[in-house]
């Protein structure tokens, strides 16, 4: 029997020593930068119970009976995730550093040359209900981005000049896709307005230079729209205004929803109230429509917008060399689509893809002539993203766009005549994304064009660099070369030349907190190869070169208080501009007509509790710009007055979904002036007379009713306004 139990006690002592020596101990220590102690880093194994938390020195330790190779994570919130795959008898003594997380909120942005609007954007300067609710812009994003540094008032146009760049200069794209066609047609001294509706867009970037390699065929700026991707809830939307109505409807399935919008503008009965400058024959009028179709798939999301719109006016415009003043007839159809597609390949590839179609066709009749000219434009891209860490990203793709423009012209002294050019261009892309650390990024990409029709390669370099000052500060640097095709309008006339470009130097300093941010950016732009030719206009007879060149340099300023007062929010501008250039008809280097050295805007937003209301100002100044006065020698030798106009504008909430709306523009009735247009010939006293190119109105006018029918009973159109 003794011998029995000393058996049995042997095999429990031999039993329990494997146990023991199973029992393996795995500790460390867990610092941060500069070996400094992180306390309370979540340390376990994988897959297990066994695990630890760091001390106040950052050591850790503790027993597993897990034998062989195992996963060991080590985990502290602003920082990135340390994994250790060894055998668990390695594990002793671990000295781990783990990093920042260049991810977290506070981390730094590549921001140089760009202004964000958008809930999802780490540094935003506007939000989408900005877009729509600014005073002066009378619900077009276009308008509204005027307020921002780095533009300039050119308030007879009323498209995007951005730091010495023509408004071709600016490229729009919609969910990463060419918009060829973004503004409405017009007629001379009359300001356009943006094509597309702002409800159907949740996201803004707004580059005024040294933006992504992604993007090209833009000399000065890029506008990025992104379409919403997945509407809250049900609903529809009921506009009636003083200039026409509005209809919008949303439906939601499963994976998929739709939104739809029409609108119709017909000024007849706002002329009639209010009488203009123009002898309007067919008042303006324009009938539009636009659709979004979202899928959702296991891994991404399908989009596939769509727009169309007409318009229709004629008028005959006062013209200091025609008694009768000129006849001026427009017909325009527009139609605009738009597919695009984002998913996960798997766990570090993503894919971005889409296509658009552009057929524009246009019918002018101007005194005699007729012209009509019909533009057929393709844009298709394809883009890899790759995920090796948070690190480190890389973007590359490749990209077409294929442009046929033809143009057809006469009258009853010249045969019809049909010309007009097709403009292909390929392109690769490649961009990478480098985090050191939450303070430092580097941002390096390179793009190639090769253009079919000037059988010419160009290859553009760019650089952003930003560097965290302090958690609510930081600086960046930006460089970029930049190629851009002449526009239509020379390239209908002649096809021998080559692309256009620039080079952006910026240096941006940015402060964000608590409701307030300030940004500074100084920038150098430096022209060559611009278009030349040696008549007053682009035609037929003229001799066209690439011999231009010239430099925008200047500096902007925006800031942004909205917490400082209680329901009040505010953003002023001041963007300083120095520019000069040498092309088109000019015989040296010279400011062109369309650019201010000095613009100023102030916006302020007001909400009052006891009125249900939203009462809004927007206040613009800029000094004046140059026009030609043959009265004096050389070309664009004068300037005109400074530019000045105060808008308003008031929402009342008549209910929840229910808003009552009104707004003036130019408020204190300004006598602005955009120029002068003089006589062919000089009178008996040798002098060419004058007449002030002013707005067709000095004020106007906008009232309208919305209303919003949803699910929630919640929503209204105050961000539509």
């Amino acid at each position: 029997m003794q011998t029995i139990i000393k058996i049995i006690v042997a095999i429990l002592v031999s039993l329990l020593s494997l146990q023991l020596n199973a029992q393996i101990t795995i500790n460390g220590k867990v610092t941060g930068a500069n070996n400094r102690p992180i306390k309370g880093a979540n340390v376990y194994l994988e897959g297990t119970y066994d695990g630890s938390t760091s001390d106040d020195v950052g050591n850790f330790s503790f027993k597993t009976n897990t034998e062989g190779t195992q996963t060991l994570i080590i985990s502290f919130i602003a920082y990135e995730t340390e994994t250790i795959i060894s055998d668990v008898t390695t594990l002793t003594n671990l000295k781990i550093e783990l990093r920042e997380d260049v991810n977290a909120l506070d981390a730094v942005v590549l921001s140089a040359g760009t202004f964000s609007a958008g809930d999802n954007s780490k540094v935003s300067v506007l939000k989408p209900l900005d877009i729509v609710t600014t005073a002066s812009a009378l619900g077009d994003f276009v308008g509204a981005l005027q307020t921002l540094p780095g533009t300039t008032t050119v308030a007879e146009d009323g498209r995007l000049f951005v730091r010495g760049g023509t408004a071709e200069e600016t490229q729009i794209f919609i969910d990463g896709i060419r918009v060829f066609t973004p503004y409405t047609p017009t007629t001379n001294n009359a300001p356009t307005r943006g094509r597309y509706s702002p409800f159907l867009f949740d996201g803004i970037s707004f580059s005024t230079g040294g933006y992504s390699a992604e993007y090209g065929q833009a000399l000065s700026s890029v506008l990025l729209l992104n379409t919403v991707n997945e509407p809250d809830q049900e609903k529809t939307e009921i506009g009636v205004m003083s200039v026409g109505g509005t209809l919008g409807n949303t439906q939601k399935w499963k994976n998929n929803s739709l939104s739809l919008n029409a609108s119709y503008i017909n000024l007849s009965p706002y002329i009639s109230l209010f009488p203009d400058r123009n002898d309007w024959k067919n008042p303006y009028q324009t009938l539009s429509g636009e659709t979004v179709f979202r899928h959702k798939t296991e891994n991404g999301l399908f989009k596939l917008y769509s727009a169309f719109d007409s318009t229709n006016f004629s008028l005959i415009q006062e013209d200091i060399n025609l008694a009768n003043g000129l006849n001026f007839k427009l017909k325009n159809n527009n139609l605009y689509f738009n597919s695009s597609y984002k998913g996960m390949l798997n766990d570090v590839w993503t894919l971005n893809t889409g296509l658009s179609y552009t057929n524009g066709k246009t019918n002018l009749g101007i005194q005699d002539n007729k012209i009509v000219n019909n533009e057929h434009s393709f844009h298709a891209k394809l883009k890899l993203k790759r995920r090796f860490s948070s690190r480190f990203k890389l973007n590359f793709g490749t990209e077409y766009f294929a442009t046929n423009f033809n143009e057809n012209f006469e009258n009853t002294f010249v045969e019809a005549i049909d010309y007009g050019f097709n403009n292909n261009i390929a392109v690769a892309f490649v961009e990478s994304d480098l985090f050191f650390s939450k303070k430092l990024a580097l941002k390096v990409g390179l793009r190639t064009e090769y253009s079919v029709l000037f059988k010419e390669a160009t290859i553009a370099p760019r650089l952003s660099l930003a560097y965290q000052t302090s958690s609510k500060s930081q600086i960046s640097l930006a460089y970029g070369d930049f190629y851009q095709n002449p526009t239509n309008e020379v390239l209908k006339f002649n096809q021998d030349l080559k692309a256009q470009n620039t080079t952006h130097y910026i240096f941006n300093y940015q402060y964000n907190n608590k409701g307030k941010i300030f940004r500074a950016e100084a920038y150098y732009k430096n022209y060559d190869n611009l278009v030349k030719y040696n008549t007053e206009r682009a035609g037929f007879d003229s001799n066209y070169n690439n011999s231009g060149n010239g430099y925008a340099q200047g500096i902007d300023f925006f800031f942004r208080d909205s917490k400082s007062i209680k329901n009040f929010d505010y953003w002023l501008s001041y963007s300083f501009l120095d520019t000069k250039r040498e092309y088109r008809n000019f015989n040296t280097a010279l400011q062109p007509n369309f650019t201010n050295k000095h613009n100023v805007s102030l916006v302020g937003k007001y909400w009052i509790d006891k009125m249900k209301s939203q009462v809004g100002m927007s206040y613009g100044y800029a000094s004046g710009r140059t026009y030609t006065n043959p009265n004096e020698q050389g070309l664009l030798n004068s300037k005109t007055k400074a530019y000045n106009s105060l808008s308003l504008n008031w929402a009342y909430l008549v209910s929840q979904q229910k808003i009552l709306y009104f707004s003036i523009n130019n408020a204190l009735g300004t006598k602005n002036i955009n120029g002068y247009q003089y006589a062919n010939t000089p009178d008996l006293n040798g002098v060419f007379n004058r007449r002030a190119l002013r707005p067709a109105a000095d004020q106007f006018f906008f009232v309208g009713f919305f209303w919003t029918i949803s699910e929630k009973g919640t929503d209204n159109q105050l961000d539509n306004l």
